[in-house]
């Protein structure tokens, strides 16, 4: 089902149909796909496996319930994509509408049987759930984009720079934030985790994905250690450090939990100076006055105290 465009389109028309964005261009060899060539079957439930790696958590959560529900009473309404891998299949569309007719006790779902190569699959099945999922997490997108991206250039695309807008066309992203994703990719699982639930930003998330995986380890305990959400200049800090191979378990602490300075704007206004200061004083002479008179205060309270 297609959410983004509002409407209700089987995963075929979702992807193939004239409205499908920029799968086409993607992807070559899906150029005028046909339903007809690929009629649907009802496939036996456990002979279909799951896509390899697949990057989407399938939540059984309230919303899964109500499609269990539907399926318990209608069955499925919009058949999955899969594909033939040897004697069995491959999960291509449809991961969700799987276990849910797993949970209401079908033994069959109806199914599309497309032909499609690794690259393909690997494509459509990043492209079907941009399209048809309303909420993805920051790990989702960056192992999705991840995953698409490494097809396409194992498909010989070239001038990858602008292909990174084609890529985020389905998502409806622009190329610059696919390239971020794209490198949250490189995060451990552990962080990414984190990213997930806001303890760390994209930005710096990206900031650590270049360090090696030993240093990111460091970088994940301290976090929890200190339980500090990371700012962009303590990331940087530790990119830096981490990819001129100086970073220690103490080190990354060390940036997480150092004071910063509070950066002070105050200034007087020109007119209430000149309440206090004839023209013969330079600004120099009337810093030193102000300094000399904010340090008698400051003794005064001192003695105070």
């Amino acid at each position: 089902m297609c959410k983004r465009a509002g409407i209700e389109l089987d995963d075929f028309e979702a992807l193939f149909g004239e409205n499908s964005g920029g799968i086409n261009e993607m992807m070559p060899s899906t150029k005028k796909r046909d339903k007809s060539q690929y009629p649907i079957a009802d496939i036996k439930i456990d002979m279909i496996d799951g896509f390899p790696n697949h990057p989407f958590r399938v939540v059984d959560d309230e919303e899964m319930a109500q499609l269990i529900e539907n399926i318990s009473e209608y069955g499925v309404m919009h058949p999955v994509i899969v594909r033939k891998v040897g004697d069995r299949y491959q999960m291509i569309s449809g991961h969700r509408r799987l276990f849910a007719s797993k949970k209401a006790n079908k033994e069959t779902i109806p199914a599309r049987i497309m032909e499609l190569s690794d690259d393909d699959a690997a494509i459509i099945m990043a492209d079907a759930n941009f399209l048809q999922r309303t909420e993805i997490k920051p790990s989702e997108k960056a192992k999705a984009y991840r995953i698409k991206y490494d097809a396409s250039k194992r498909q010989g695309k070239k001038g990858m720079g602008r292909s990174f807008d084609e890529i985020g066309e389905a998502a409806g992203e622009s190329g610059r934030t696919v390239q971020r994703f794209i490198r949250l990719s490189y995060l451990s699982d552990e962080l990414l985790e984190l990213v997930d639930s806001g303890k760390i930003g994209i930005v710096q998330g990206v900031d650590i994905s270049f360090i090696n995986d030993e240093y990111q380890k460091f970088v994940f305990d301290a976090v929890i250690k200190t339980g500090v959400n990371m700012s962009k200049e303590q990331s940087a800090k530790i990119k830096e450090y981490g990819l001129n191979g100086k970073l220690i378990p103490e080190m990354v602490c060390l940036i997480l939990t150092e004071k910063k300075e509070k950066k002070r704007t105050f200034s007087i206004k020109a007119e209430k100076l000149n309440e206090y200061f004839s023209d013969d004083y330079s600004d120099t002479d009337i810093e030193k006055i102000i300094l000399e008179l904010l340090d008698g205060w400051k003794r005064a309270g001192e003695k105070r105290d």
